[in-house]
């Protein structure tokens, strides 16, 4: 294929119908005072997208315009060109031709030291493909993986800590060019692969003779890599100086917290560290601070629980209580529910541990229980603030929950959370952690239990048949029905762009209990079963389970990922 061709963009968009002249025009001044790209320009001002650029591109050089979101990389291929250039050029290797020529992908074709240097790095001819530039830096975040860098920048941190002396300043990046210590290049990489990947945890785990780096992604752990197990006190050492632990206590577990930046954008990480038989145990959670909150609308709350959760938001007063596991997303709903309710007419205080979003106009505490800055201790002093709403991150005792109940029936709206498996359940175990049973029968009027399943990959989902145990799981809740949802059934295959899990994402799956007349009536008889039937009668078997086979029968989930999560909370 010969080389490629000048081509004048805003000619040629002219020419096509594209862009008017009046718009080149402006497009050009703006060029001239900022300097940015005149193509970016145009997308950016709403003249045309960017799929329209590119395929105008390949229309008059005769290429072929590629859409990478049905695009499957082979790894062989893909390595052909080193990630640095990959990004230099915007670049990507597609696939190999027939005569053994590559097919390569480039935001900009008629880029000719792209295509030069793409050639020698290469060593074989070349034929030329176009992609959106947008397309492209994602698809590169997405197969090139970080996995081998790992492990040779463990191996090189296991060969520093050989035999030969090394200055423990220069080891933990603590001495002049610290970003070249190894520990510091090997953490660099790791935090720089679980943002790609969308992790939410990582994990250094020290075997007997490994140290296994695991991330959780989609609520489910991954193997990263494993290394040599030498390694594990340098990274644990190193870890607790950016969050300000004492790194001579190793025999008991401590938390913190830093901040660090991954590609520019800002991260909260919480760690914890947990001695164990063969060294410390690091856990990292990780909070992207440009992720933006969720609507209310988009946290997958179905209509009927939606209309019922905004109505109890509407209330002066009272409780509303959000359960379910730890992962299973009660914070993030809450922020929902704290993003929609925030107005200039409003106080509204919040009482975490610890601080996990950051939301303009609220006025968020941090608990501090070492210096005796409590739950309970904020609560009585936030109540002397004069607050309209109060977010209290956990009902975590009684002391705690009765002041909160307190405020629930003095006039302040109070949302929280509790470590429980389902609504019914809820009341039960505020009891039993004794508060007083008219405290929880006058106080809390909304209930939400929540899970998270994950969502099939929409590059890779295809129809599924349903296993024989599957299928009996299935038949609880449609009954003979299973069958004629048959063509509903579907699954991941697993591609490139959910790293072969068939997921990508998560959305949530919920029940609810409002307390009505009855409801608070038999808790207040005292007999759990007669809460527990009057629950049951009130809820009309909209359960979690049922919610889960909804979200299979709309083809968001699979099966087994239902089943998984059903059986967190039920046989």
């Amino acid at each position: 294929m010969p080389p490629p061709q000048k081509v004048r963009l805003g000619d040629l968009l002219i020419q096509q119908g594209l862009l008017s002249e009046s718009q080149l025009k402006l497009a050009l001044e703006e060029q001239k005072l900022t300097g940015r790209k005149l193509g970016r320009i145009f997308v950016e001002s709403g003249y045309v997208t960017e799929e329209g650029i590119s395929q105008a591109l390949a229309r008059q050089l005769r290429i072929p315009f590629i859409d990478l979101k049905q695009f499957n990389p082979k790894p062989d291929l893909i390595k052909l060109l080193p990630e640095a250039s990959a990004r230099r050029f915007r670049a990507l290797v597609l696939g190999q031709l027939d005569d053994g020529r590559l097919q390569v992908g480039l935001s900009d074709p008629t880029d000719l030291q792209a295509y030069d240097e793409i050639t020698r790095v290469t060593r074989r001819e070349i034929d030329l493909a176009v992609v959106t530039e947008s397309q492209l830096l994602s698809t590169i975040d997405r197969v090139y993986h970080r996995a081998e860098q790992i492990t040779g920048l463990a191996k090189e941190l296991t060969a520093e800590l050989g035999d030969i002396p090394i200055e423990f300043g220069e080891l933990l990046g603590l001495t002049p060019g610290a970003e070249d210590a190894p520990v510091v290049k090997l953490l660099q990489t790791v935090f720089e692969e679980a943002m790609r990947v969308r992790a939410s945890d990582i994990h250094f785990e020290p075997q007997e003779r490994s140290l296994r780096i695991r991330f959780r992604i989609d609520g489910v752990l991954h193997v990263q890599t494993e290394a040599d197990a030498k390694i594990a006190t340098a990274v644990a050492l190193r870890l607790k100086l950016m969050s300000g632990l004492d790194i001579s206590e190793k025999r008991l577990p401590q938390d913190g917290r830093f901040n660090i930046k991954v590609r520019n954008a800002p991260v909260d990480v919480r760690i914890s560290t947990l001695p164990t038989q063969y060294g410390e145990s690091v856990v990292m959670r990780l909070l992207n601070q440009n992720t933006g909150l969720l609507s209310v609308e988009k946290i997958g709350m179905p209509s009927r629980v939606l209309e019922r959760f905004r109505h109890s938001l509407k209330r002066p007063s009272g409780m509303v209580l959000v359960t379910g596991p730890t992962g299973s997303g009660k914070t993030t709903t809450l922020y929902a529910a704290l993003n929609e309710l925030n107005s200039t007419e409003k106080k509204l205080i919040t009482v975490e541990d610890p601080v996990e979003y950051r939301l303009p106009g609220l006025n968020q505490v941090q608990v501090h229980e070492k210096i005796d800055l409590s739950f309970s201790r904020v609560l009585r002093t936030v109540l002397r603030q004069d607050p309209d709403i109060v977010l209290v991150g956990e009902m975590r005792d009684q002391e705690t929950s009765e002041i909160g109940m307190r405020a629930a029936m003095t006039g302040h709206l109070v949302l929280s959370t509790l470590h429980t498996n389902d609504v019914i359940s809820t009341p039960i175990r505020l009891l039993d952690m004794g508060v007083p049973r008219y405290m929880v029968a006058l106080s809390v009027h909304m209930i939400v239990a929540q899970r998270l399943v994950r969502m099939i990959c929409d590059n890779c989902r295809e129809p599924y048949t349903p296993t024989p145990a599957e299928h009996e799981w299935l038949r609880y809740e449609l009954g003979d029905q299973v069958d004629a949802h048959r063509a509903a059934f579907q699954h991941g295959r697993g591609c490139a762009h959910c790293a072969n899990t068939g997921f990508q994402g998560r959305s949530g799956v919920y029940e609810y209990l409002e307390m009505s007349d009855a409801v608070v009536e038999a808790l207040n008889h005292g007999d759990p079963g007669v809460f527990m039937q009057a629950a049951r009668q009130q809820m009309a078997g909209e359960t979690l389970r049922r919610d889960a086979v909804r979200n299979v029968l709309a083809g968001k989930t699979t099966v087994s990922e239902a089943m998984r999560i059903s059986n967190q909370f039920e046989d």
